[in-house]
Parts: C-alpha cells; structure tokens; sequence
C-alpha cells in the first residue's frame, strides 16, 4: 500500500507529498517516521493521503518505518482543514499540521501534568434564566438539536449573563454525544472561565490549551482531549485547534479582539478556522460580544450570522453613570496631575465607601516616549524604528516590540542637546500617583510588565477578586471579561490614546475598550460610575461609548467604511518580501505587484507600492511588504495569484520569501 505523507520540514523546496509505501493500513493523519532525503535520515510524517496509485516511472519506494509516535495523531477533519489553510493563508502543508499537533512529549504514566490542579470550584447548578437568556438559549438549543451549521452574534450588554447561555450550548451539545470548543482572547481571562465550568461540568469534563501552558501540561492536555477523556476544551486562540472529534459547538467570547488574528506564521483569523472544522460537523459558532466589531454586527445585518440581542444585564442592575471630564478645563484651573478633580474625589469616596476601583491606561511604563525639546527628534529602537518607552521601575528606555532596552541617553543622538524630555502617561505613572495620593490603599497593577507568568497573573486577580487590592490600575488586560461584583467605579485615565493610532480601526478600537472597562463597574447589586478623562469631549465615538450607544456608533462608523472601502466592504491582504538583502526584498515586492497589475485583477489600482515593514525584527533580515484592498468577493483570485507568484520563488536562486497575511492588525 502507499501513502502520501508530508515530511515535518520547514523548508519551502519540501512543501509537497511524498510517496512511501508500508505494508501496514494507516488511516488519514497518522503520524510515522519515515527515511527522508539522502542520507535517509529519520523524520516525521503525516499521512494525508491513503490508497494513493504510486508513479510508474519510480521503481523502488522507500518504507515508512513502524514505530509511529505514541497516542499522537490527527483526523480527517484535521487534515481537510490543514488543506484549506495552505490555500487560504499561502503556507506550508506542515505550518497548519503544527497547529493542531502537540508540542513535548508524553509523561510517564501517573506523571501527567494538570494545569489549574489547584481550582477549588464548587459544584453549581444552572442558574435562573432571565426571559433574554432564556430566548436566546432556546434559540441556539434549536440549531443544535437540528445539527445546523450556523452562526450566531450573540451582542449582550456586559453583565447580561453571556456565559451561562454559553454554558446551556455547551449542555445541550455534551447530551448529544458531541463535544465543545470555549475561547477567550486573553490567557488571563483563563481561570475564572475554567472555575465556572469546572462547578457545571466537572473537572474531568475539562482541558486546557494556551500558550503559558509549559509543553508537558500543553501536551497531557491535548491528550486527554485527543484519547475522548475530555470533552470541553478552553483555551485562548490556540484553543480553536483542540484536537476534538464531532465538535458541537465553539464559542468566541469577545469575538472582537484583534487577539484573535495570529501576527505570527500561519497568520490566521481564528473565526475563519473555527467556521471551516464546524463544517464538517455541522456545529454551530458562537461570536459573543457586549461590543461586536463592525464586520460581525454588518455580517448579521446581511443575514451572514443570525443576531441574537440581550439588551439588560442579568440582575437588572442599570449599566453604570459615565462621565466625560475635559482635561482641557482640568489645565486651565491649574490641575496638571493625572487625575482630574472628580476622579480623585470618586476614588476616594469609592474605597471609604467599601467599593474597588479599577483605573485604566492602554500604555505600559512611566512616560510613553521620550523626545529631544531642543530638535523634536524621539528616541526609536534602532531595530524596529518604534519609539521607546521610559520603564521608571528599570531605569531604561524600553523597545515594546522586541523587547530590547536602552541607557536613556544624556544628550540627544541627533543635534546633542541636554534637552531630554519625557511625556506621556504609563500605568507606572498612574500606580506611582496612587501610591502618593492614597498611600493608605493598596494598589496593584496588571499589564503585561507584571503579568509575567500564570501564577502571578492569577494571585494579581485572586486578591481583587476577594476584595484585598482596593485600587486595580491596568491595560487593556482589566477590559476583557473579568467579573468582579464590588467594583463600583472606573476611572479611564486617558481615553485619546488608542484614538491617535493611525488606523482605519481606532475609532472601533476606542469604543471597545471604554465600553468594555466601564462595563466592569455595577456588576453587583449597586449602579457603578465611570469616569473618562479626555482632552477630545467633542469626539462622536467618546459621546456615542459613554451613553453606551453601540447603534449610533455603528452607523457612524459602518457609513465612513463604505465610502472609504475598508472591511467590511473589501478585503485589505498584506504581502510581505524577506530577504537577506535589501535590494532583492525591493526588486521582488515590485516583481510581484506588477505581476498582479498585468493580471488585470479587480481594483488593481487599489495595489500599493511596496513600502519597507517598520516594525519588522528579523536579525540581519530586510522586510518590505505592499497592500491591497481587494473588493469583495474577489480575496481568493488575489491569493490564488499571489501564492502562484510565491512558488515560482522556489525556481530562483532567492532567499526571497513571501508571506500573506488577509486583513492584518499591523501593516507598518
């Protein structure tokens, strides 16, 4: 018998089936060692093609050798969706193979690690449904029954009680026998999630899957899933592989985030591979949101997705009171501090009244760049030409892209000036504030400076959640879902920062993010407070984001895209060009976009000129990349082209490589 394999090889030349024969019966994804190249070293493989007619013109086939590797494999599902993206996103066959195969190795038996071992959940029983929980569970319950392929947006107000309809899907699929994907956008979010499942399902019901997982616990999770002993996989992004048979149902709780798009090879949008698996098995998806990103909520307007709306929060609690400060009155009556007269008061009043408070900036470190006052020039990593922040706690000047850190300079690098400046407000500024305002409250901080590791992650959230941290300041991280109920006033510190990132989304990103961290506040039995600080009070999405109003936002927003053809009306795709030399990363970008204009593709004046990627970190590499915005209904003759350029790449003597990334969240 002889069977198609891909060889586990990173090379480009190698991205192809390999015949080998074998007298044993292999099902489609196994995994074997086979004798690959001329030394016939040993490598692994996976079988993606059974029964397969061998080319007459080879007389002799190498054999696939019989210790295939223990418990690990994959389904047909599996390697169907592993074809669908090679095309789809222009990789490698074994690029989407290593997303759903484990990393490490087995444990020996009775050594498995279990993450989360320590999680003390007591047993609860569904709760009382409000009547839009009620309706909006009936309605998934019906497609489930039905075994539809379908998808839902689920927009709920944040406190309108998503997760228990998320968690009566998930019943209603396990009675069928069938199993569930649960996702969440940040690895933080983990365990209260896995602490109200584990009180519904069991823990044996459940595995893990995220990326601060260590490889042991990464690998005895994906088994337990894989051999059927779990049947409810959580997880972050990565969690969309989990290597489940017949999968009911997944869930993207804040389906908005853009840490659902991967920014690193295969750069995938994990909506799209979560659509693909549940067509095989005629699940259904859940997208749920308090702030639906415009293409979602567009897709249901279209009949795409079928909405479903929960309007009230689940203990009919009013969202919270939101209040837009005007730094610039805040400046004028000689207030130049952080906090605007309000907010200190609030916070003070909150805390003596035996409330938390959580206090939200969107930037870590002190100041967020630093800047010569004589010439104007801001200190950049010389790498990715991004600007450095000041960390107060390192006493350096730190690169947020790739890490690196720098000796803050005494005079400017560009006219030698002594005029060092520094600007901008960090959560370190904001924590060094309340350490000198309230000295008498404890304040912690959660960004990703101190978020370093699971554990401490999750002492940080333990310790506000059971009401020891009166003041919690943080980014974005302290947005994302988290459900404390004595929260009764967030104060967004600057509320500007994501609306000057040069971005056909900042305007989305703004309402986000101020919708959702205010939504952290009332989540009890009392009405919350919010207050925004902003020097902008005038800005349609700030008034639109405190008045709670998605709808106004939407039109606003969804009008502006139209006439400026941005998803989602078209499709933007990146093409990125690596070289080890510059010119032949240029010469190449230039190759292929004239290539795609002489094809006479649509919009094809729409094919910018290609540009050098700023913020790209290769070491002793060149990137250059141009953009598309691709009409309509068009996405896959461009990446059809495109990856058809890329493959002529392997008859070159180039080390040109190009990678395609659709819709990117990050093209400079």
């Amino acid at each position: 018998m002889y069977y198609n394999i891909v060889i586990d090889n990173n090379s480009r030349y190698t991205d192809d089936f390999f015949t080998y024969e074998s007298d044993e019966v292999l099902e489609p994804g196994a995994v074997v060692k086979v004798p690959f190249g001329m030394g016939n070293h040993t490598r692994r493989g996976i079988v993606f093609e059974t029964d397969v007619t061998p080319d007459k013109n080879i007389k002799k086939f190498k054999r696939i050798e019989t210790d295939m590797e223990s418990g690990v494999s994959m389904n047909e599902e599996m390697i169907t969706a592993c074809r669908w993206m090679r095309q789809r996103y222009g990789i490698k066959y074994i690029d989407a193979v290593r997303c759903f195969l484990p990393v490490g190795k087995p444990a020996p038996p009775g050594k498995e690690k279990e993450p989360y071992a320590d999680i003390a959940a007591e047993h609860s029983s569904e709760e009382v449904l409000t009547g839009e929980q009620q309706a909006a569970a009936d309605t998934i319950e019906k497609s489930v029954r039905a075994h539809e392929h379908k998808i839902f947006l689920l927009y709920g107000v944040t406190g309108s009680g998503k997760t228990e309809v998320y968690m009566q899907a998930i019943e209603a699929v396990l009675s069928e026998g069938r199993t569930a994907i649960m996702l969440v956008p940040e690895i933080a979010l983990t365990e209260q999630i896995v602490e109200r499942f584990v009180g519904r399902f069991g823990k044996e019901e459940i595995a893990v899957l995220h990326s601060r997982l260590t490889k042991r616990e990464r690998f005895d999770e994906w088994s337990r899933l894989r051999n059927g002993k779990a049947h409810i996989a959580i997880g972050a992004r990565i969690g969309v592989f989990a290597p489940l048979e017949n999968i009911g149902v997944i869930i993207m709780d804040e389906e908005h985030e853009a840490t659902y798009k991967s920014d690193q090879t295969p750069r995938y949008d994990t909506v799209d591979i979560a659509v693909k698996r549940l067509m095989y098995s005629d699940g259904i998806l859940i997208l749920g949101s308090a702030t639906p990103s415009v293409v979602s909520y567009q897709r249901a307007c279209e009949g795409l997705y079928t909405l479903i709306e929960m309007k009230q929060r689940f203990n009919r609690t009013p969202l919270p009171e939101t209040v837009l400060v005007d730094m610039r009155a805040e400046l004028k009556s000689g207030n130049r501090g952080i906090f605007s007269s309000l907010l200190y008061s609030e916070i003070r009043r909150t805390v003596e009244d035996g409330k938390q408070v959580i206090l939200f900036q969107n930037r870590r470190g002190y100041y967020t760049f630093i800047s010569c006052r004589e010439c104007g020039e801001a200190l950049k990593c010389p790498d990715c030409d991004i600007s450095l922040v000041y960390h107060r706690n390192e006493e350096a000047a730190v690169c947020h892209y790739c890490g690196r850190r720098y000796r803050i300079p005494e005079k400017c690098p560009a006219c030698g000036s002594d005029r060092i400046g520094f600007f901008g407000i960090g959560t370190e500024q904001v924590e060094d504030a309340c350490a000198r305002f309230f000295p008498d409250y404890r304040t912690e901080r959660l960004d990703l400076d101190t978020a370093k590791s699971t554990s401490e992650i999750r002492r940080i959230i333990h310790a506000f959640s059971k009401g020891k941290t009166n003041i919690l300041i943080g980014t974005q991280l302290v947005a994302k879902g988290l459900d404390f109920r004595n929260v009764g006033l967030v104060g967004i510190v600057t509320a500007d920062v994501s609306l000057n990132i040069p971005d056909y989304r900042s305007s989305e990103r703004t309402f986000q993010l101020i919708t959702q961290v205010s939504g952290r506040a009332g989540r009890g039995s009392e009405r919350g407070k919010v207050i925004v600080q902003t020097f902008s009070p005038d800005e349609p999405v700030l008034k639109a984001a405190a008045a709670a109003d998605y709808k106004s936002f939407f039109e606003r927003e969804i009008r502006i895209r139209e006439f400026m053809e941005y998803p989602p009306f078209s499709d933007l795709i990146a093409a990125y060009f690596t070289s080890s030399q510059e010119d032949e990363a240029v010469k190449t970008a230039m190759e292929c976009r004239d290539y795609l204009i002489r094809i006479g593709l649509p919009n094809a004046e729409k094919i910018f000129d290609p540009e050098a990627t700023a913020s790209y970190k290769g070491k002793d590499r060149f990137r250059y990349h141009f953009l598309v915005k691709c009409p309509r209904g068009f996405r896959n003759k461009y990446i059809f082209y495109l990856r058809k350029f890329g493959d002529s790449l392997k008859k070159r003597k180039t080390d040109c490589t190009l990678i395609i990334d659709i819709n990117p969240y990050n093209s400079y």
